[in-house]
């Protein structure tokens, strides 16, 4: 043999293969994610490396990075081109994630364990809705989120029982 010929896949294999419908492997293809590499008929064939960045986007996606970010990643040819001061970036969102999310995990557990006749009688439960109105459990970025949830914090001396 001269060279090994790279099988193609068509939508329908990468779709049963990756667990993305066509419609997104479309919308990736549109977006200029990913490409195919012809046709066979009407349906669109793909080289099996897709399946690869294809992975490469769903770990981008769960972690929390847009199309836009994902994109950026690969260099015109296709190849992975991963800034890595974006991917410490991203951990450090993640880092404020987790903290936020770790605070109210522990308002709930104190709330649904909390002995006071009334929620509005706990002083923890008053520090929750102080840290709820300075935006500390809110998802878009600003306030006093930070401030907010370290008064939260066990590590303060002042977290939640």
């Amino acid at each position: 043999m001269t060279g090994a010929r790279i099988a193609s896949l068509d939508i329908a294999e990468v779709s049963r293969r990756s667990g993305l419908p066509a419609s997104t492997l479309r919308y990736y293809e549109d977006r200029r994610l990913i490409a195919s590499t012809g046709r066979r008929g009407l349906r669109r064939l793909f080289d099996a490396a897709v399946l690869q960045h294809l992975a490469l986007i769903a770990l981008g996606r769960a972690a929390g990075f847009s199309l836009d970010e994902i994109g950026a990643m690969f260099a015109s040819d296709g190849s992975p081109r991963i800034d890595r001061s974006q991917l410490a970036a991203k951990a450090d969102e993640l880092d404020g994630t987790i903290r936020r999310l770790s605070a109210m995990r522990d308002g709930l557990r104190h709330a649904a364990a909390c002995r006071a006749p009334s929620h509005m009688e706990c002083p923890t439960f008053q520090r929750i809705l102080g840290a709820a109105a300075a935006g500390a459990f809110a998802d878009q970025p600003g306030g006093g989120r930070r401030r907010a949830i370290a008064t939260l914090s066990p590590r303060r001396g002042r977290g939640i029982p």
